[in-house]
């Protein structure tokens, strides 16, 4: 069961993390999902999203689905990431961030997070796992 709504976690990261990226779309058990629109400031030459931005997207990502079960917490802290880039996103389309984790304890979580482009979204584009520690 989640502790926090979507709308919660917004005004939340409105106050403590304000120059994350993305807006959330659902949270569930265990899981987030959001979407970032992608501006000049996100591509590369190509033009292609920048790894840079997908991998600071996947760990807001993993935040937000952390958040929803644990609470307003802003001192949960990423302890690990770790990306496999799979294929180019166009800067064409939004990029949307499905986010699961995989273990929630009293001091680690655990997770991987999933981006595709809006544009296929049957194919993923990165596969993040990351861990976070907790307070």
């Amino acid at each position: 069961m989640t502790v926090m709504t979507a709308e919660q976690i917004e005004h939340f990261l409105d106050d403590v993390f304000p120059q994350r990226m993305g807006r959330i779309e659902q949270v569930g058990e265990m899981s987030a999902t959001m979407r970032l629109a992608i501006g000049n400031e996100h591509l590369r030459p190509g033009p292609r999203v920048s790894g840079p931005t997908m991998m600071g997207f996947a760990d807001v990502a993993m935040y937000v689905a952390i958040l929803a079960q644990i609470g307003p917490e802003p001192m949960a802290v990423t302890s690990d990431l770790n990306c496999h880039f799979l294929r180019a996103a166009s800067g064409d389309h939004d990029i949307i961030a499905h986010a699961k984790l995989l273990k929630l304890g009293r001091r680690l979580a655990v997770g991987e997070v999933s981006i595709v482009s809006a544009a296929d979204e049957s194919k993923p584009v990165i596969h993040v796992t990351a861990s976070y520690v907790l307070p």
